[in-house]
Parts: C-alpha cells; structure tokens; sequence
C-alpha cells in the first residue's frame, strides 16, 4: 500500500516553494530594468547583473548540498529563504552598479541553499514508493512561480516603483522561509567532507537528464525565432501549448511516475523527447511547430521525475543532500547549455538542422540509459509487468 503524500510537511514545503519562486520570478525583469533605467548599465552590464545570480547559484550548489546532509535540508530552507529576503530587500540600497552586482551574488547564495535543500527535502518528505508523484506535483510550484512572478514584478513596480518590488520578493521569501520551519530537518552525514562533492555514480544519468533539458531548453530559446521563419507571427501559440501541457500531463500522469523503473521511464522520455525535436526539425510548417511542441511537452513531463527518482535512489538517505545538487547541477547546465549550443549550430548551418542535431544527441542519450536499464534487469521487469495473465 502506497504511503500517505499529502502530509502537512508536504504541503508545506509545496507552498513554500510556490512563494519562492514567485519572489525569484519578481526579480526576473525587474532587475534589467532597474540595471538599465536607474544605474544606466549598457546591455552587457544588464547581462552580466542578471547572470551572477545563476552563476553563482551553479557554483555553490555542490557545497549547499553537502550543507544539507550535514544540518538537514528543513534548516537549509530556512537559512536559504531568510538570505533571500534579507538580500532581496537590501536592493533598495543599490545605489550604483557595484551594490546591485554584490547583491546578485549574495543572491545566488540564497537560491542555491534554497534550492537543493528543497530537492532533498522532498525526498524526505515523500513516502520512497511516490517520489516520482511528489515531484511531479512540487514541480507545479516553480511553474506557477515563473509564470505568476513577472507580472507581479512589473505590476509593482508601476504602483509603487522598484522599493515596492523589492520588498514584495522580500516579503514572499520570508513567507517562504516561515513556512519551511514546519519541514522536518535531520542531520544526517556529519562525515561529508571526505566523500566528493560531485558523486561519480550521478554522473552518467546526469549526463542523459542533461541532454533532454537541454534539447528541451533550445526550443525555448528559439521558438520565437522558427515560428517567424516559417510564417507564424509569434510563438504564443507554440509556447502556451507546451507550457500548458506539461503542467496538465504533470497533473494527469502524476501516479505513473512511480509504476515502472526509473530508468526505463527515463528512457521513454528521452526517446519522446527526441521524437518531438525531430518533428520540429522535419515538418517545417506552423502545423509542425505545434506538434513537435506537443510531443517535446510529454516527453518533459517525464523527464525530470523519472531521472530525480533515479538519480535520489543512486545515494543513501544520509546522502540526499548530494543528490539534490548534483541533480539542480545538471538542470542549471542543461537549461543554460541549450540555448547556446542550439545557437552554435544555427549559425553554421540553419535552425532546423539544429533541431535535428538535438533530436540525434537526446536520442543517444536514450539508447544508453535503455542498454543500462536492460543490463540492470529493469526493462525485463516492464515487461513481465505487461504480460498478460494466463488465467
């Protein structure tokens, strides 16, 4: 019988997280724009403001998870939150370009503390056998987050000017940082420091997780620009399909994620992942957009629950602070690589080719998580599970 997931730690880890990552999806254009029209920074100035947050968050993310294990994901929440906040309200004092660069940085700290003990504290909360179901659902928060975030942002600002978005973030990560005193924290691996930041048995996986992000991430980087070459006069239409779809095959197929071997659902999902790259490669009409879009979105619904339980069952309990990193670690390279290698491809060859080199890599990816899979023995318990009774 399936453990109970709908725990009062449970939801309050969920909203907690939804109220982050609105306060992070606050931040997203209201600091360009602060950059630009009050410190007068040109646009690599801009670039470079918005990036030491994420880059910093990259960087730090081996050693949060490390903290984790060592005083327990619930009181890195808390700590990670309240940085937040105190840092996201200390924006009103950026008087130059130098503060708002420094208080970027101290940011990143804050998300990347944050962050991964949010994915080990999930792991903690959630019964073993409906971990895949959890982060499906959990997952929702940062969706709605960035989505909801933004508007917020430049709602705020219009009224109140940027001390008004500062302190709303401010406010939401104290909220958050509130509500994760209620997430059980354990400390569990007070030996940390002698075992690699980076586990190596998380390597492999985390290479094919990587790849189907990242095909994932260069269709929404270049959407815009392929629904234009093709005569659309937007991506609108493309984007909300996908988005909206996987928020809605999230909710539908929430308690599949948990039915079958995480490597073998890892496999579909890459192999669907590739499918719908390739068939925004091909069929180079709007008609084709949508689709490829429609497929992409299914085989991202798939994606990163499967590869989360896989890459959190790789490592002891007392260990699942390392597993969270090293798992953010791969969505911060797959969502920051894809874009730019996308870019890359483009440039020598065209758009659609490079639509075709992604489906190509994301499918490799595939067949190498299904011969592992195969040789652990997993797909032959899919199949058993689908053969028909004699009786």
């Amino acid at each position: 019988m399936a453990g109970r997931l709908l725990t009062p730690a449970f939801l309050a880890l969920a909203v907690s997280e939804l109220a982050y990552f609105v306060a992070v999806g606050i931040m997203i254009p209201v600091v360009p724009l602060y950059a630009s029209a009050e410190l007068d920074a040109g646009p690599v100035g801009v670039g470079v403001a918005v990036g030491a947050f994420s880059v910093t968050a990259l960087v730090l993310r081996p050693y949060a998870g490390r903290l984790s294990d060592r005083f327990g994901a619930g009181r890195l929440m808390v700590l990670g939150g309240l940085l937040f906040a105190v840092v996201a309200a200390a924006h009103v004092l950026a008087v130059n370009y130098a503060i708002l660069l420094a208080l970027r940085v101290a940011l990143g700290v804050g998300e990347a503390v944050y962050f991964v003990a949010g994915i080990a504290a999930l792991a903690d909360v959630a019964p073993p056998d409906r971990l895949g179901e959890a982060l499906s659902y959990s997952s929702l928060s940062l969706y709605l987050g960035i989505a909801l975030g933004p508007a917020i942002g430049e709602r705020l600002v219009d009224v109140g000017g940027f001390p008004a978005a500062w302190f709303g973030a401010a406010v939401l990560a104290a909220l958050a940082c509130g509500l994760a005193l209620r997430i059980p924290s354990e400390a569990r691996a007070p030996d940390a420091t002698a075992l690699p930041l980076i586990p190596r048995t998380l390597i492999a996986p985390g290479l094919a997780f990587l790849a189907g992000l990242a095909g994932a991430a260069g269709f929404l980087g270049f959407a815009a620009l392929h629904a234009r070459d093709i005569g659309m006069e937007g991506a609108g239409t493309v984007l909300f399909t996908y988005g909206g779809l996987v928020i809605v095959c999230r909710l539908l197929f929430a308690r599949t994620f948990d039915r079958h071997p995480a490597a073998a659902l890892s496999a579909f999902a890459l192999t669907v992942c590739a499918a719908g790259l390739a068939l925004l490669g091909l069929v180079r009409v709007p008609a084709g957009l949508v689709g490829g879009a429609a497929v992409l979105a299914l085989g991202v619904t798939f994606l990163t629950p499967s590869f989360y339980r896989e890459m959190m069952a790789r490592l002891p309990a007392n260990r699942r602070g390392a597993a969270a990193a090293t798992f953010s670690i791969f969505v911060d390279l797959g969502l920051g690589l894809g874009p730019v290698m996308f870019g890359v491809v483009a440039r020598v060859t065209t758009l659609p080719v490079a639509f075709l080199v992604a489906a190509t890599v994301v499918l490799l990816a595939a067949a190498l998580v299904a011969r592992r899979a195969a040789r652990s023995g997993e797909l032959q318990v899919v199949r058993r599970k689908r053969r028909p009774s004699p009786v």
